[in-house]
């Protein structure tokens, strides 16, 4: 398979940028149970605005990770472009049996999350100057985490479908594996993971992004709330990701060794949040409760 991904920075350190943005282009390999072969730069930078000693230290941070993914840089292109981005292409192997497709999710299936949720949310705050404490590092760690869970668990075939979590937010991802499988779900927004107890502060701060207030507006199509369910609460189960966490429907004999596998790769966590229903009247329906 191919993919590419880029974005502009997020974070003002060059270096962990590279990692953040790395790490994000790899995730759609990850996402279909492949690993990462070979990976090409894409380097989009204002001359005037951003030094050649930045560009060297966002490629830095994007050859470790790419590295660490045991995959090879093989070139890139760059060009002048108003504002910095950065990403990869990437050409990863996926096995013909056991790759994940957001199709294969069945009634019963248990919805486990393998990041925690949050960083649109943080990286708002850390624009305006107010994000308190270490909670940039612990987001920037969040972010710059591997999804390479993924690929050995489609080699042990051991989930029914999957998605990575990203720019639509964790119901937006959901609702379109529902709509792919032909089911509906049910989660628990109580037991949603957020990178810190600070997240849900800044929510009420009215520290949202746009494309996280989007992902809110969109979910009256298919969502049904429970009345219970806070506001805060419906901001971050649409909270907009970057390089966010694997989304995994498991059948319940597989749990534990789903867990296993993620506890061995050191995700950076493993929470049931709902489950996948039958269709019902309508294929694709999301019901929320607290």
């Amino acid at each position: 398979m191919q993919t590419l991904d880029f974005f502009t920075p997020i974070v003002d350190d060059p270096f962990l940028f590279g990692q953040i943005a790395a790490a994000n282009s790899l995730s759609d390999v990850y996402a279909m149970g492949g690993r990462p072969v070979t990976a090409m730069n894409i380097v989009g930078i204002p001359e005037d605005k951003v030094p050649p000693e930045a560009v060297i230290d966002i490629l830095k941070g994007g050859a470790e990770k790419v590295r660490e993914a045991g995959c090879l840089v093989v070139g890139g292109h760059t060009i002048q472009n108003p504002e910095p981005i950065y990403g990869l292409s990437v050409t990863g192997i996926v096995p013909l049996k056991g790759y994940f497709s957001n199709a294969g999710a069945n009634a019963g299936d248990v919805l486990v999350l393998t990041k925690p949720l949050g960083t649109g949310i943080v990286t708002t705050a850390i624009k305006r100057g107010i994000a308190p404490g270490n909670l940039e590092s612990k987001t920037v760690e969040v972010m710059r985490r591997l999804n390479d869970a993924g690929a050995g668990l489609a080699e042990r075939g051991l989930v029914s479908a999957a998605t990575d979590v990203t720019g639509f937010g964790l119901l937006g991802h959901l609702g379109s594996l529902c709509r792919a499988s032909g089911v509906s779900a049910t989660i628990s927004a109580g037991r949603l993971p957020t990178i810190d107890d600070a997240v849900i502060d800044l929510i009420e701060r009215e520290c949202i992004p746009g494309g996280s207030r989007e992902n809110l507006a969109a979910t009256a199509d298919f969502v049904d709330w429970n009345s219970g369910v806070s506001d805060a609460l419906r901001v971050l189960a649409t909270d907009a990701q970057t390089s966010g966490g694997l989304l995994l429907a498991v059948n319940p004999d597989n749990l534990d060794a789903v867990e296993d596998v993620l506890r061995d790769f050191d995700t950076p966590c493993a929470v049931r949040i709902g489950e996948i229903l039958p269709a019902g009247a309508e294929p694709g329906r999301v019901s929320v409760t607290l």
